[in-house]
This record gives C-alpha cells, structure tokens and sequence, in this order.
C-alpha cells in the first residue's frame, strides 16, 4: 500500500544494521531498490504508492550484495560487505542474493546487472577484508535449504538444496552462514560451518554467539538457538507501537473499500460434507488459473492452509479490500512451470506423504481438473489413475501441462517437492490477494457473483 516504506521506517527504529538483498528486493527492479535503500520520491515505478506515507528518508541499514554487478562499472550495485567492530574485534558480513535471481523477477527491472557465483563473490573479498583488519567473517545470504530436522534441533546434518553446495565453496574463514528465502527453521552444520534459518515473518530469532581468541582474531566457537518470538513476553519499543498505529489508522481507509458483491453472505472455507474442497478453497484456485491463463495456465492448485478464514461480505453482501486481504494475507506470488502428467500425479500421489499429510489437507483443485482418490488403497496409491481429468479428458503422462500455484508451493512447501522439478517456471507478479480481488469483481461484471452457484466436488473420495 505505502510502497514498503514503512516497513522499512520500523525496520531503522528497531536499529538494523545490515541484510542482504533478497529476490523479492528486485522485484521492481533496480530503479525502485535504490530509492528504497537511499531514500527520495523520484521515478520510482509506483509512483500511486510511493512517499503516500510521507517522505521517504530510505534505509539507514546496510542492504548488501556481493555477487549483484552493474555491467557498466564492473562494481557491485549496492555495498558488498560492512566491517562491525564488536568488544574490539572487527567482524566483516557480507552479502549475497541467489544468484538464479533473474529466474525469479522480471527481466526488464535488472537489465545491466549480472548475477555472479555466490560462493566466488564471498572468496574473492576474504583478502581485501583482511587488509582492513577483519578477522570474524559472517555471511548473510538469501538462499536456503530444507532438514527434517525441527527449527530448533542442534544441529542438523542433513540440509538439503541450493544452498548446501554453495556453503561447502565458501572459504573455510568462514564459519557462519546466515540463510533465507526457504522459510524454513533450522540449525545445521556443513562443512564445519554453522548454518541457520529462521523461518519468515519475523516471528522467530536466531540468537548467535561468537566465541573469538582475542590474540588470534580466530573463531573458536559457533552456536545459535532459534527463539520463537512471544510478544506478550516483551515490551513493545515505543517508537514502533506509534508507527504501527500511525500506519494502521491511515491503511483503514483504503481497506475498507469495497471490492466486489458476493451472492451469499460468506464463501466458508470449511470442507463441503463428504468431500476434501471447501467453497473458498476452489474459489481460490480458480482465481489462481484466471489470473494465470496469460502464462498459459490450464490448471491451479492451491493449499488448503493458504487459506486463512471465511470470505465474509458486509451490508448488502458486499466484501471490502480487508475482508479479502484475510483469507489471503500472506502475499504470495503465482508462478506458472509445466508438468508433466506423471509429474501431476505423483504430486497428487504425494498428498497423504509424511507425517503432517492427513493435518494439512488436500490441494484445492481449479475448474475443468478433477479426479477420484480411493481411500482403502495405501499411500502412493490412493489415485484412481483413470480418473485424473482435465476438461473430461485423461492426463496423458508424457504430455506437458502449465500449472499454476503460489511461489509457497513452488518452492516445495507443505511437503509438496514435485513442484520444485517444475520446468519452465515463470514467476507472473501477480499477488495472491490481487488475484483473488480481480476475480471476484469479474464475476460480479459477469452478474455471477461469487456463490452464484453452489460448489460443486472435483475430488471424488472413494470408500
């Protein structure tokens, strides 16, 4: 609403002091990045939502990004590292993106930056740190991995994914690794290096200790313990409590408005009798598919845990921008890949796989996709394969399909990994609530608003 800056007015007031960039930094491009970090009003590509709050002074924190490269200066866009004297010994973060970063944002915002080796960027620095006297080197980076391990399990020894083989390239000096963009809790060891993660949305804190030889300047220990975060346990910092009143009394404005009428008073988000879908959840993803088609989608899917609440209209059955905003509030992006047939149906297959399969539910499924699950059969053979349909017509294994879901999903979340091996993956820009909003006002233009008929099931559970 107020182009994330203040989110980064509260981010200076509670005293960051570095980040790295992330792949969502870019995704207005490079342009709207540097206004953010370095403050101003001028050209940015939101100019309906830029400095609406008020003047924007930018960051007073640090972004870093050692492997982003301006081709035209041959030097990093935004600063590589920073040196933090801590009880006299200086402690050099550096940071890095992932460097598959332009698979993940449109290319017409980082046109002219190069996205190198993180491992390669982090190395290549280790002597000009040293010249200014660091001896402690931390990286900051926005790559991640998965563990069956909990979030606070010490340590695991089974990370998994991208992250892992760039962490066994980094320089040994290095002995800590700070992680993102898999929103997931962990604590792990590679290489000798700890690792850690603390999930998203700032409601957990990894708690680092160094413990240094003051005559050396060498690391001898690294520890952390990922703290879930209980507000009612702290005391607010007062600042921040003015900023958010001040930023909730000016947003109540505009989510109050209207955005489409329904034709009953609430879409329910509960199971239909007998069935694994619920109105809402089929709602949702047909939404997901409209907002897709441009990428060619024929099928959405969409997580029944995605779905947070009732869509429930006001006076006259009508739903306003905040009623909206809660069944959907995570700000997750579509992204559409191909699968193949087989790919669909392993992924299907997948639903009741792990310990948490029967807790979480079964993805919600878009029109025109549809098909029948026995339940006396055991797990990785509950789908009646014959009966996987798109349009009436059976899934063909071989054949390719474009599927769209969240980036919640793509990422392999919820247990779901199939999506990650998705091919050709396109991330669309598109909200998960901005999708939903377009479409629930264009089927009121169409005069079938939203509940106009009643759910029907696509996922037919055999006993």
């Amino acid at each position: 609403m107020f182009a994330d800056e203040p989110t980064i007015q509260a981010l200076n007031l509670l005293g960051m002091r570095a980040t790295s960039v992330g792949n969502h930094e870019f995704d207005n491009g490079r342009i709207e990045l540097l206004r953010q970090a370095k403050g101003g009003c001028a050209n940015s590509p939101r100019p309906d939502k830029a400095c609406k709050y008020g003047p924007h002074e930018g960051a007073k924190f640090s972004y870093l990004a050692a492997n982003v490269i301006d081709t035209r200066t041959n030097q990093p866009l935004l600063p590589a590292y920073i040196i933090a004297e801590v009880k006299g010994v200086k402690v050099a973060f550096i940071g890095t993106v992932l460097q598959a970063t332009p698979e993940l944002v449109a290319a017409g915002g980082i046109g002219g930056l190069q996205f190198i080796d993180e491992a390669q960027a982090v190395n290549r620095l280790l002597p000009q740190l040293r010249a200014q006297g660091a001896t402690v080197f931390v990286v900051l980076i926005h790559q991640g991995g998965h563990t069956k391990a909990s979030y606070d399990q010490q340590y695991c020894t089974d990370l998994e994914g991208d992250i892992v083989d760039v962490v066994k390239r980094i320089d040994p000096a290095v002995r800590l690794v700070v992680s993102g963009h898999s929103h997931n809790g962990y604590l792990c060891r590679v290489d000798g290096k700890l690792v850690t993660q603390a999930e998203k949305f700032g409601h957990m804190l990894s708690r680092i200790a160094l413990v240094v030889d003051r005559q050396t300047g060498a690391v001898v220990d690294v520890s952390a313990r990922n703290v879930v975060v209980e507000p009612d346990r702290h005391a607010g910092v007062p600042q921040v409590d003015a900023l958010l009143a001040s930023v909730r009394a000016r947003s109540s404005t505009e989510l109050d408005k209207p955005v489409a009428r329904l034709a009953v008073p609430s879409l329910s988000k509960n199971l239909m009798p007998e069935a694994d879908e619920s109105p809402l959840g089929q709602m949702v993803a047909d939404a997901i598919l409209a907002s897709g088609r441009k990428w060619g989608a024929q099928i959405a899917f969409t997580n029944s845990g995605g779905v947070r609440t009732h869509l429930e209209a006001g006076k006259g059955n009508v739903a306003s921008v905040a009623q909206v905003q809660a069944v959907l509030p995570f700000g997750n992006e579509i992204v559409v890949m191909n699968l193949t047939g087989a790919q669909i149906v392993a992924l299907l297959q997948a639903q009741w796989d792990g310990s948490e399969a029967d807790k979480r539910g079964l993805l919600q499924v878009s029109e025109g996709f549809s098909y029948a699950w026995d339940t006396r059969q055991p797990k990785g053979r509950r789908i009646v394969r014959e009966s996987v349909k798109l349009h009436g017509v059976p899934l063909d294994d071989a054949a390719s399909y474009r599927v769209a879901v969240y980036n919640f999903l793509a990422e392999g979340n919820d247990g779901f990994v199939t999506f990650r091996a998705g091919s050709n993956q396109a991330p669309t820009g598109v909200r998960d609530v901005d999708s939903l909003r377009s479409y629930l006002q264009r089927l009121e233009q169409d005069n079938k608003p939203a509940g106009t008929f009643g759910a029907v099931p696509r996922i037919v559970r055999i006993k």
